[in-house]
């Protein structure tokens, strides 16, 4: 017959014997070793059909131990397979297994079973290594032989609630062990004479236990702060009543919990929360080390496949135990055991296996005593830490670690108990402030509202979404405020969870007499601190308290950028005004008169020149030339004709110092008329919009500005509030809204809003707002917290910090500047005085040249035709004058030229006439030259 089908015959034989159902109990005899020669020791283990992660670290361990070539001993394992809340098949299991003979029992066990193991151990002196905890109830005898690998947090709840100064707890428990723990701590407070009041709740039924958390709830004021204390049986228990607490909503910011785990980390803490409740609990493992290279856990992956790194580690550390104890006994009392093993089979004295019969005496182990002395005298360090144990069985000399929530699903370890120093915490953080138990245990809700660039919602990058990068807690919210809360809480030392305000109002008084918006919310106490962009008023100063100002502003004007103006053909002349252009016309002819009529009374203007009709008298300073002289002097250049007289020249010079003002002062405007293109904005302060009825204007239909205008008794404002609240539609919801309204309004309408906001949105695409006038009023923005909070005073020092060392005035040109959406634009425009001119610019110039030019031609061409006429008169005159005087006088037929080109005619008398022969003289007839008879 083949060895396996003989194998299960037997095993299904021996299954049936002992009465075990065959469905809840697999008993598995495992595979013999190859090493023949080896000593093998067999070993029974227990565990629920359910443990699969401890089933693994048991298999892994005995595996392991048999593959190393230096082992004394090979283990062999005798494995069932139980549901262990049936406690009848766990104690028929053990005693099927005692029967096959084994040294000692390794295995699982839950609360209501550990008595039954303890006193199943006790009768037949078995060793049992479980992982569960110690029962806080001691036993009724001196000898132990069960081994507890899981050590009791009994004593650091004590230390944790004392050093907390909890006066109030409530303790909710599900099993009795842990009424057994509240009994102990009631005692233990009250032999201290420690005034602590404890209020225990037994939660029979984890699924219907909505009514006990309710009734618990309403006990006290539902912003008073509560203590609560959950010991229940295992983490899966745990999590499922976390959701109901969830649910029921007992997870807000004045919740304060205490975790009875000893592997808080595996928890999933993100959604409960969200509510902003404090927890904290306690770690035996740290899960970011590494398992001595046989595993190594991420706590997310933990909780999601419902795995534990701390029972692994147990259940790896209790076969260490068997492994050191064995080896240490092996070692002692060597010779001993010779006769126990024979061929492969387990010898109590001269009985084969460890009888289990209810009807017989009981048959204790022989060496039972012996191996639990040795047991409990192995010390080494596991996986979970130093591994030492007391008379009892249970673990000493142990550490544990103590360690708190954070809203970004961390875990931070803010102490330190040991089972012989006690609890300690370190008393500063890294950056050396000082560190409170507040701190410790306690997260506060900060309540903002969405606005940008204060309070927004962050959106991933792309590399983060492929990185599969999820947001979570307050990496949900970035802006101006975000960044505030986090100074904040780093200075001061807390934890803190953001919740945005569910009416989207800043605040303002209804007429019931209560507050809306994050004023109400402070004023119920149902947030610790707002950090928002909200005003301090004398209003909200009666139900909430104000930080120092962190940041100053006011309200302002915001419309929409009007066209750019852009230079027009004649924009050289927009440095002067027209009233002084107009005054320079005036007073260049004023002068040019002036300048005549001294120079005609002046005798030093005159001079004797000779003429055709002898010597004359001169004046050069003629009007054409006086005005000559004035449009150099205007133009900054010279003339050929300057007056000499006195007069004259204090004429000249007081013109000269005149010009030199003018072109300095239009020279100093000119590039910026040239380079800048202008806006004309339709109103230009609170005056212009309140006289005009063309543009509407609103503000936010709950907050300080409106309060402004309706409070207000400035006759400007008044008026603007009487049109305000009697035109439709002006009134707002959001700023975002006001901010669409003037985009979309072309032009028609005006947002009163705060002066940073308008900063902000006119850094924004599509760049098409701008801001106009000065500010109306002087406020500023605060930190808000209840009346009688405990952080105002230390916000107040803060926010002083902050701007002291410039933290804010960066954090503001970060969020308004540095992430503005119009920089860019702005900065290839460049300034004015640096911008290149274009053609538009300076057309009018070259109009005017090319006019100059065009009537110079068309002076020089009518000047031309005028002398031409004015010439060709004379020279008939003089003609005709001459043939009147001469009538008897006969020319010549042929003219002789002579003398360089003048025609010579011949008289009888011998007279010669020269007449000039220019190129303007013109003649109709052919030319005369006869002889005239005296």
């Amino acid at each position: 017959m083949h060895p396996q089908v003989f194998l299960n015959l037997f095993t299904f034989a021996l299954v049936t014997r002992l009465a075990v159902h065959p469905i809840t109990i697999a008993l598995n005899l495992a595979p013999l070793m190859t090493h023949a020669s080896s000593t093998r020791i067999p070993i029974g283990s227990i565990f629920d059909i359910n443990s699969t992660i401890q089933y693994s670290a048991f298999k892994r361990g005995i595996e392991s131990h048999n593959k190393e070539p230096t082992s004394l001993f090979l283990l062999d394992r005798y494995e069932s397979k139980i549901f262990k809340q049936d406690v009848y098949h766990f104690f028929r299991a053990m005693c099927s297994t005692t029967l096959r003979g084994v040294f000692l029992f390794v295995g699982t066990a839950n609360y209501q079973s550990i008595r039954s193991i303890e006193s199943f151990s006790r009768k037949y002196e078995m060793p049992y290594i479980t992982t569960l905890a110690p029962p806080s109830r001691a036993w009724n005898h001196n000898q132990s032989f069960t081994l507890f690998l899981r050590p009791s947090y009994l004593n650091v709840l004590h230390d944790v609630i004392v050093t907390f100064k909890w006066s109030k707890v409530y303790y909710l428990y599900t099993d009795d062990d842990g009424l057994a723990r509240v009994e102990y701590l009631n005692s233990v407070f009250n032999k201290d004479e420690t005034v602590i009041e404890f209020i225990a709740t037994r939660l029979r039924n984890l699924e219907r236990c909505h009514s006990t958390l309710r009734q618990m709830d309403s006990l006290e004021h539902p912003n008073a702060d509560k203590f609560i204390i959950l010991d229940v049986s295992d983490n899966d228990a745990l999590q499922f009543l976390l959701r109901q607490i969830q649910t029921v909503g007992m997870n807000r910011a004045n919740y304060h919990y205490l975790l009875c785990s000893l592997a808080m980390d595996e928890l999933y803490l993100s959604e409960f929360r969200l509510g902003g409740a404090n927890v904290t609990g306690f770690r035996l493992v740290n899960t970011k080390g590494t398992h001595r290279g046989w595993t190594r856990v991420d706590p997310k992956f933990l909780r999601k496949t419902s795995t534990s790194t701390l029972e692994s580690s147990l259940m790896n550390d209790a076969v260490a135990l068997a492994r050191n104890g064995l080896s240490e006994l092996m070692r002692r009392h060597g010779e001993m055991l010779k006769g126990t093993m024979r061929r492969g089979q387990l010898y109590n004295n001269n009985t084969k296996g460890i009888p289990c019969r209810l009807t017989e005496k009981p048959t204790v182990w022989v060496h039972g005593r012996l191996i639990t002395d040795v047991m409990k005298s192995v010390k080494f360090e596991g996986t979970s830490g130093r591994v030492s144990f007391n008379d009892l069985g249970q673990r000493v000399n142990y550490s544990l670690q103590v360690v708190s929530h954070l809203a970004e699903d961390t875990y931070v370890k803010i102490g330190h108990w040991h089972s012989m120093s006690g609890l300690k915490f370190p008393t500063s953080d890294k950056d050396g402030s000082e560190l409170s138990l507040k701190k410790l245990n306690r997260t506060r809700k900060v309540v903002s509202i969405m606005s940008h660039p204060y309070m927004m919602e962050r959106k991933l990058k792309q590399q983060e979404i492929e990185a599969g990068m999820v947001l979570e807690g307050n990496d949900l919210y970035e802006g101006y405020c975000s960044d505030l809360a986090k100074m904040i809480a780093d200075a001061i030392g807390f934890d803190y969870v953001i919740e945005i305000v569910k009416d989207g109002k800043y605040g303002e008084k209804m007429q019931d007499g209560n507050w809306n918006g994050m004023v109400g919310v402070l004023s119920r106490r149902e947030a610790d601190i707002a950090i928002a962009p909200m005003t301090i008023s004398s209003m909200r100063e009666r139900v909430i308290d104000f930080s120092k100002p962190f940041m100053n502003l006011g309200i302002s004007i915001m419309i929409k950028k009007p066209e750019k103006q852009k230079p027009g053909v004649f924009s050289f002349m927009d440095p002067l005004s027209y009233n002084i252009w107009m005054c320079i016309i005036f007073s260049y002819l004023a002068v040019s008169s002036v300048l005549f009529l001294v120079s005609r009374f002046s005798p030093n203007e005159w001079q004797i020149e000779d003429s055709e009709h002898g010597p004359a008298f001169v004046n050069d300073l003629t009007l054409l030339n006086s005005m000559w002289f004035s449009l150099g002097a205007f133009m900054r250049r010279g003339c050929e004709v300057c007056p000499r007289s006195l007069a004259g020249r204090v004429v000249g010079s007081a013109w000269w110092f005149f010009t030199l003002i003018i072109i300095s002062s239009y020279t100093a405007n000119l590039a910026a008329f040239l380079t800048i293109e202008r806006m004309l904005t339709p109103i230009k302060n609170a005056d212009d919009l309140a006289k005009q009825s063309e543009i509407s204007y609103g503000t936010l239909d709950a907050g300080s500005t409106k309060d402004f205008f309706k409070t207000s008794n400035i006759p400007t404002y008044e008026k603007m509030w009487n049109f305000m609240t009697n035109e439709p539609g002006v009134f707002v919801k959001t700023t975002e809204d006001g901010i669409s309204k003037v985009r979309n309004s072309k032009g028609k309408y005006a947002f009163l809003l705060e002066s940073s906001m308008n900063d902000y949105y006119n850094q924004r695409k599509p760049c098409d707002t701008m801001k106009v006038g000065d500010n109306l009023d002087s406020k500023g923005y605060g930190v808000a917290t209840y009346i009688g909070s405990d952080l105002r005073e230390k916000i107040n020092v803060v926010v002083l910090q902050l701007l002291e060392k410039e933290h804010l005035q960066k954090l503001h040109k970060k969020w308004w500047y540095d992430k503005g959406e119009c920089i860019v634009e702005s900065e290839n425009k460049g300034s004015g005085s640096s911008q290149s001119l274009s053609l538009s610019n300076v057309a009018g110039i070259f109009y005017i040249l090319i006019s100059g030019l065009g009537l110079s031609m068309l002076a020089a061409s009518v000047e031309f035709i005028f002398k031409s006429k004015m010439e060709v008169k004379r020279k008939k005159r003089r003609y005709l004058d001459k043939m009147r005087s001469n009538e008897s006088h006969i020319y010549e037929t042929t003219p002789e030229k002579e003398n360089g080109g003048q025609y010579v005619y011949t008289t009888p008398c011998a007279m010669t006439t020269v007449v000039s022969t220019d190129s303007s003289e013109q003649f109709n007839e052919a030319t005369i030259n006869t002889n005239t008879q005296v």
